[in-house]
């Protein structure tokens, strides 16, 4: 079973289980006409209806390219989270909104144990399924799993206040308190729905994603060969699990196009062995210029080194996004 085939099985289970617990919450609501719970419940629709989008982005994003899309589907990943990230941005401010309005005309809350216990059962099982998906996001690159994985688990973590909030309820009889813990939960899961939008909208910008470049350039600078000159213009575009890398490599100036293209090569074996996926490169071989870069060639064996070796620079991610080669300073 390939990669994506194994996300698209893992996303049915999560809608498949979302609408049990969707059941769930709201039959602990009517139980109890508690608004904390409804905030739960409400946020369970989000849930399935996102879970469903998301299954719908990974089985097209897992198409092969072809000539109407060659750099595949998978940008619908972006897309995906950005609705999703709006769904619990909107169940937010809707929980805030009912919640205020039961501050101030107050309404009975009743079987608070039997919400408890139904809460807490589902609390307990979207909190697992989102450490579960969050993981395989990670592994597999998809922002679609690990937008959903954050999800449930910022909802087991909400669900854990709103037991709390709960529990406080069941002890004073202060009605006020559903609506005060709905109102906290209510903020916090619009938080983590602007989060959540607020990555999938860089992805679809194409905004540089720094710990990824970091992480590349750390394993060159690891790998570094001899016959690198320089490396500069490094950048990646997303297109789901799939990368995009390009950037300019200076090899020395005498080497052939079969030489360049080894070189190019070996570059994009190296770090395709220190990621799961195989990503793409487009690479430019630029030639070295002496006497200016012979200063910062750290290769030995050069019979046509016009200047002495002066010192190594390192790359780094300032010096490597750039598009400039290096020297030192005259």
């Amino acid at each position: 079973m390939t990669q994506q085939q194994q996300n698209i099985r893992l996303q049915y289970a999560v809608v498949s289980i979302a609408l049990v617990l969707l059941v769930i919450k709201f039959t602990a609501y009517f139980i109890t006409s508690s608004n904390a719970i409804l905030t739960d419940a409400l946020e369970s629709i989000v849930n399935v209806v996102a879970g469903s989008f998301g299954l719908y982005s990974l089985i097209l994003a897992s198409k092969p390219r072809d000539n109407s899309h060659p750099y595949g589907h998978g940008k619908i990943e972006f897309i995906s989270a950005s609705i999703e990230g709006s769904m619990i941005f909107i169940a937010g401010t809707i929980i805030i909104g009912k919640s205020i309005y039961n501050l101030l005309i107050p309404h009975e809350v009743q079987h608070i144990e039997s919400g408890i216990i139904l809460v807490t059962i589902a609390g307990i099982v979207n909190f697992g399924l989102g450490v579960l998906m969050e993981k395989r996001g990670k592994k597999a690159k998809s922002l679609t799993l690990i937008a959903g994985g954050k999800h449930l688990q910022s909802d087991g973590w909400s669900t854990l206040g709103l037991l709390v909030g709960l529990a406080l309820l069941l002890i004073f009889k202060y009605i006020w308190i559903d609506s005060i813990v709905a109102i906290i939960f209510g903020a916090y899961i619009c938080l983590e729905g602007y989060r959540i939008l607020r990555k999938s909208i860089a992805g679809i910008m194409d905004e540089a994603d720094t710990d990824l470049l970091a992480s590349s350039i750390r394993i060159l600078e690891e790998n570094r060969q001899q016959n690198w000159v320089d490396v500069h213009n490094l950048r990646v575009i997303k297109y789901g699990s799939n990368l995009h890398f390009d950037c300019h490599l200076t090899v020395p100036y005498y080497f052939s196009i079969r030489e360049g293209h080894d070189e190019i090569e070996k570059m994009e074996s190296i770090i395709n062995a220190h990621h799961e996926s195989n990503d793409e490169w487009f690479v430019h071989a630029d030639a070295c210029v002496p006497p200016a870069m012979c200063k910062i060639c750290m290769k030995s064996d050069c019979e046509r080194r016009e200047a002495a070796f002066v010192q190594k620079i390192s790359w780094q991610l300032d010096n490597v996004i750039r598009n400039q080669k290096h020297n030192l300073p005259d």
